[in-house]
């Protein structure tokens, strides 16, 4: 007998309003995408269909039903033991970025192939890519220091024509560069966006993932189990997500005519106010902070432009309302 019916809402209000993902899982409709997500569609303790959000497999098949069914890839996979990151986030950010590019712009979002945005850490999933060129038509460049996560990313543009027209990507030889090396000095950017690896260690990483489990399966975990996977690089760093987000800003600043907006993730709500100081530091003419949200998890954007009234005026006329 399944528990007392728990009343949940017909939308994830707290996701953008042109989310895809707002509404609950259609699971019939993902099964009849992706057949093999069918073994992992159980009932849940309320009677509802869900999967076991603990489980790396389901938690992929998952996500390729997703992509298939709303963003009409023929192909789409990860290597073992790499991110395979929550879709209705990571479109999320697309969209919240699209409406900061319409602020921009007179209130209009500037779309097609010659918006440009550059995905700092495109991972092996692409997804950023994928989500933002179907949903507004613009091009990509991807950046990463992990050759396998690169591999895997091409191999997904391959795959899918549309891709191979749109998205580019470039290897960084220095994983303490981010813009240097994949960035070309007279190449104009629209938006640069960043996921950064947020824990400053693997033990914390661990954690993390414990606690994540944890609550999943309501009883206390011990061994990790990464059930959305992750690398190393994609999941801590040396200082995490702040140290990470300091160097951004500081190499931003010499980049600071040839991308309009940069932006990162920022999970941490204790590492918004130093990072703040910091872009006002380092000078930036304006700066944004976008709350997101995804149950019952907060998460923000910061996006900061270095160009004067005078320079966006003159982007607008020569990029985005000509387009």
């Amino acid at each position: 007998m399944p528990e007392i019916k728990k009343e949940h809402p017909a939308e994830k209000t707290v996701l953008h309003p042109r989310n895809k993902h707002r509404e609950r899982y259609d699971f019939s409709l993902l099964v009849k995408a992706c057949p093999e997500l069918a073994k992992y569609v159980k009932l849940n303790p309320y009677g509802d269909e869900s999967i076991d959000f603990a489980n790396p497999k389901a938690v992929k098949w998952l996500n390729k039903a997703l992509i298939k069914q709303y963003y009409s890839l023929e192909y789409w996979d990860v290597p073992s033991g790499y991110l395979c990151p929550p879709i209705p986030g990571r479109a999320d950010y697309i969209h919240h970025i699209a409406e900061l590019l319409g602020k921009s712009n007179n209130g209009k979002i500037p779309t097609g192939y010659k918006v440009k945005c550059m995905d700092i850490g495109v991972g092996a999933s692409c997804i950023y890519p994928v989500v933002g060129n179907k949903e507004y038509g613009w091009s990509f460049v991807g950046t990463d220091i992990d050759k396998q996560a690169l591999e895997s990313a091409r191999k997904i543009i391959h795959y899918n024509a549309f891709l191979k027209r749109n998205v580019e990507l470039r290897f960084q030889e220095n994983p303490n560069d981010i813009f240097h090396g994949v960035m070309e000095r007279n190449e104009p950017i629209d938006i640069a966006i960043c996921n950064p690896p947020f824990h400053a260690s693997l033990e914390e990483a661990q954690k993390g993932t414990l606690r994540k489990l944890s609550s999943l399966n309501h009883k206390k975990v011990t061994t990790p189990v990464l059930n959305f996977g992750g690398q190393s690089n994609e999941l801590w760093c040396e200082g995490g997500e702040e140290r990470f987000i300091r160097n951004m800003i500081r190499q931003s600043k010499q980049f600071s005519t040839n991308c309009f907006w940069f932006s990162t993730l920022i999970a941490k709500q204790v590492h918004v106010a130093p990072l703040l100081e910091a872009l006002k530091t380092a000078g930036a003419v304006d700066v944004k902070t976008i709350q997101m949200g995804q149950g019952t998890k907060i998460s923000r954007i910061v996006a900061w432009t270095f160009l004067t009234p005078t320079q966006q005026k003159k982007w607008l006329e020569t990029r985005w309302n000509v387009l």
